[in-house]
């Protein structure tokens, strides 16, 4: 077991916690499953998370004070966005393309799909608002026996709730200003800044600004700070190591706890992905098409001698622990140990790429986005204008730059994404329950999507020796 590398070790950790909480749930032993091994997978996460801020902090001030010209900043920048800005346009059309080519919302059965729409047609009277597409279904006399069954159809009053919390997070982000963005950047006081992860563009800001202080003073008066901090992001980059050394029993006890919670027994895990499989699948597809086919096209195309296997060889470690703790944020220590080590690229590059990453690319976020609000569409038999359908791309591309790097944010940014195109917020609830497993895989996404963009940066920048 010494012998085997660490990605490996990590897909055996993975595939043993599927199979303990398969067993488990069908021997009835799931209390004990979240009792004592679920909360290991807990100690896990918050072990990568209280390393990320420091981390970004101390690397990000590390770089920036490393670079002779203050210049190379703002083209670093714009070169960032810019790639960030395009990977999430791509990632919200292929989910398009593929949710209108598969339709997997007219998979459920026509007589349930009227009922949803009735159901609509309810909620557009309640808010004083008419469909889309114009038609009225509920004032169609072969259609009034479905008004009292639609009725109670409605979503799960606990699932109601969660949608309230995330209407309300959603409604306070809509109606601020549009430059909100850049107010929240700047921190009003940094050690709180530091000590809430969901702040990593406040810290960012703080770092970039320290960074470009440093060089601009004497060098005599600096060289004993930028001294000090590069001995602190070594002492935090150490303890990545560390703590990954034992990430495959963590990884165990985080996928396990999982799927202990989803489901009492193997059949009703069964049960939650066969319910919305078509939207699962549809949605897993275009993932996976990112993964496997874009992300490693886009690279090759610029990074001529890298190859396809050697890829997915360096960064693997940070897909896996992407996919086990369900967030950008968590993952981004190993991520930049795998992008700085396996792939060549140098620390002034991934100590600002990488970061800026994990906080406004959600590519995997941006194309789920765009699969489940036509799907749900398709669902309750509405039909999306081709226009509509490009408010989606406009909406999620923009609603992505402000989606925290946490899990099930995207529930958030979709409920902003519902409202643009006049559908029922609420409809978020009807994906509930694969959403957690989904969210893994969109992780997985995001954090291969961060790799690839801030490779091609050191490309472009000449500094990407390894593979020159």
């Amino acid at each position: 077991m010494k012998k085997l590398p660490l990605h490996v070790k990590i897909i055996l950790g993975l595939v043993a916690g599927v199979v303990w909480a398969l067993i488990s749930s069908a021997l009835g032993w799931n209390e004990f499953t979240i009792t004592w091994i679920d909360p290991f997978g807990t100690i896990f996460i918050r072990l990568l998370k209280f390393i990320a801020v420091p981390l970004v902090l101390f690397s990000i001030i590390s770089g920036v004070a490393g670079l002779s010209d203050v210049s190379k900043l703002g083209r670093l920048g714009g070169k960032t966005l810019g790639a960030y800005l395009v990977t999430t346009i791509v990632a919200v059309g292929i989910g398009l393309v593929l949710v209108n080519i598969v339709k997997p919302g007219a998979f459920m059965d026509d007589e349930q799909r009227l009922k949803n729409r009735i159901a609509y047609e309810m909620w557009l009277k309640d808010n004083a608002m008419s469909p889309k597409d114009g038609e009225w279904y509920i004032n169609m006399p072969e259609n009034s026996h479905l008004i009292d069954e639609s009725m109670n159809n409605q979503i799960a009053v606990e699932d109601l709730k969660e949608v309230e919390k995330k209407m309300a997070l959603a409604k306070a982000q809509k109606d601020a200003s549009p430059l909100q963005f850049i107010v929240d950047m700047v921190p009003e006081n940094i050690v709180m800044s530091i000590s809430n992860n969901k702040l990593m563009l406040q810290v960012i800001f703080f770092a970039i600004f320290f960074g470009i202080t440093i060089v601009i003073i004497p060098r005599e008066k600096s060289q004993p700070v930028v001294d000090f901090i590069e001995g602190l992001n070594a002492i935090f980059l150490k303890m990545v190591d560390m703590v990954m050394q034992a990430a495959p029993v963590f990884v165990f006890a985080l996928l396990a706890g999982v799927i202990a919670k989803m489901a009492d027994t193997p059949a009703e895990v069964l049960e939650i992905f066969l319910g919305l499989g078509s939207y699962s699948l549809t949605l897993l597809a275009g993932l996976a098409f990112m993964v496997f086919v874009f992300y490693p096209v886009l690279l090759k195309i610029f990074v001529h001698k890298i190859s396809y296997k050697e890829l997915f060889k360096n960064i693997s470690p940070a897909q896996f622990l992407a996919f086990s703790t369900s967030s950008s944020a968590a993952t981004l220590p190993v991520t930049m140990e795998c992008v700085e080590e396996n792939m060549g690229v140098p620390r002034n590059v991934t100590s600002f790429v990488l970061p800026i990453g994990a906080t406004v690319n959600m590519d995997g976020t941006s194309l789920y986005q765009a699969v489940a609000v036509v799907f749900l569409a398709q669902l309750h038999m509405v039909d999306l204008t081709v226009a509509q359908q490009l408010t989606i791309v406009l909406t999620a591309t923009l609603a992505s730059i402000g989606a925290a790097a946490t899990p099930s944010a995207g529930l958030v940014m979709m409920i902003i994404v519902l409202q643009s195109v006049g559908l029922n917020p609420a409809w978020v609830a009807i994906i509930f329950p694969v959403d957690r497993i989904l969210d893994m895989c969109r992780t997985v996404v995001n954090v291969t999507g961060d790799a690839t963009v801030c490779s091609l940066i050191a490309k472009s920048e000449g500094e990407l020796e390894k593979y020159s």
